[in-house]
């Protein structure tokens, strides 16, 4: 059963970021691959249309020059898919915009009055929802 509870003691604000948790998503939705899967630009559909298709790459911190293995669906979709033009739109739910968002970005971390900016909406409407009862794909506050 998943796990949705938080455990910070900290109860997160509107400047507390919030980041992707491809951890916590990948520990707890077993569909986590075909959603990151639904999210590539055409070009690399193809190239991961096989869900078997776990492959890690070496991905380069570019402010640490840190090296680190991840997720190739994970990598392909940050460093260019979730950058073309068309990959946020206005019309989708809240959830789905700030993923968007965070994909977007790098997913690095951001704050809901940043996220808000970017969307459209308030900032204590995306706390709110973020900070429920129920982690949506991953999204948490930094520790």
């Amino acid at each position: 059963m998943p796990d949705n509870k938080h455990y910070s003691i900290i109860k997160p604000t509107k400047n507390t970021p919030f980041y992707i948790d491809f951890e916590w998503w990948m520990k707890n939705d077993s569909n986590w691959r075909v959603y990151l899967v639904g999210y590539l630009c055409d070009l690399h559909k193809d190239s991961y249309k096989d869900l078997e298709n776990n492959v890690l790459i070496d991905a380069i911190n570019p402010e640490t020059a840190e090296v680190s293995q991840v997720d190739g669906i994970q990598n392909v979709l940050i460093s260019h898919c979730a950058k073309q033009e068309g990959f946020i739109s206005s019309n989708t739910t809240l959830v789905e915009s700030v993923f968007r968002i965070l994909l977007a970005n790098g997913n690095k971390p951001m704050t809901p009055e940043e996220i808000g900016d970017k969307i459209g909406r308030p900032a204590i409407t995306i706390l709110k929802t973020l900070t429920g009862p129920r982690v949506y794909k991953g999204i948490r506050p930094t520790k």
